[in-house]
């Protein structure tokens, strides 16, 4: 085999498959095995950011949002506790949304350091961020016909996400990206529980950065009754 230049092309081939695997599948899987994966609870925990978005679905689509998730307790004690439980269902029930419509497919999750990536998209991404439950999959992406999604966070407010969800060409004109009318019971400004929940995930993204300038102007808006989430800015 080795005799012939298509032979050692071949060999060479194998070979450089064989680096590219122990370089960037084996090895990091091995430095990465011991590191604690986070939960939705941990992730939630300390997120006024998040928070913030949950409270500001709760304040746009009052009557969506009770069907979907049921009615704020009366007591503070009490709604802060129902406030995390929601915020963390609605991550996981936002994620497999997501996930199923295939949504990875035209938007990526990584900001690469190549490019100016991110005068577009925002900082770089970095490891620890994708060691946590709402990163399996991996959502990468395979291209981008749209944007990277990675601190899409904050970007937009939900209004907006509403309505591009329910029909793209309003807000992009010539967009390819499909309408989502199943996430809603009839327009834009009813999202059923999958569309409050895709919008809550899509504004975790990047929402965990400490200095995240899409947050700089925002002011907390409370539950009906409440007080705005601590950490909220």
């Amino acid at each position: 085999m080795l005799e012939s230049k298509a032979g050692v092309l071949f060999v060479a081939g194998l070979g450089f498959f064989a680096l590219a695997f122990l370089s960037n599948a084996l090895v990091p899987a091995l430095m990465y095995r011991d590191l604690p994966e986070k939960t939705v609870e941990q992730l939630v925990r300390d997120n006024g950011n998040l928070r913030f978005q949950v409270e500001d679905l709760a304040r746009r689509f009052p009557e969506s949002f009770t069907t979907a998730f049921g009615k704020p307790p009366e007591s503070v004690a009490e709604r802060e506790r129902w406030l995390d439980r929601t915020t963390q269902e609605a991550l996981r029930v936002g994620h497999r949304v997501y996930v199923g419509e295939a949504c990875w497919h035209c938007h990526s999750q990584f900001v690469r350091p190549v490019s100016n990536e991110d005068r577009r998209f925002g900082p770089v991404s970095r490891t620890e961020e994708y060691q946590n439950e709402l990163q399996r999959p991996v959502l990468f992406g395979t291209r981008r016909v749209g944007p990277d999604l990675s601190r899409e966070g904050g970007r937009r407010s939900n209004d907006w996400h509403a309505v591009h969800f329910f029909k793209p060409t309003t807000l992009s004109t010539g967009s390819p990206m499909p309408e989502y009318p199943w996430l809603f019971d009839g327009s834009p400004d009813r999202p059923n529980k999958k569309g409050l929940a895709l919008m809550a995930y899509v504004q975790w993204l990047g929402s965990w950065l400490d200095s995240y300038p899409y947050y700089e102007d925002y002011k907390a808006s409370p539950l009906p009754g409440g007080e705005p989430s601590k950490g909220a800015k």
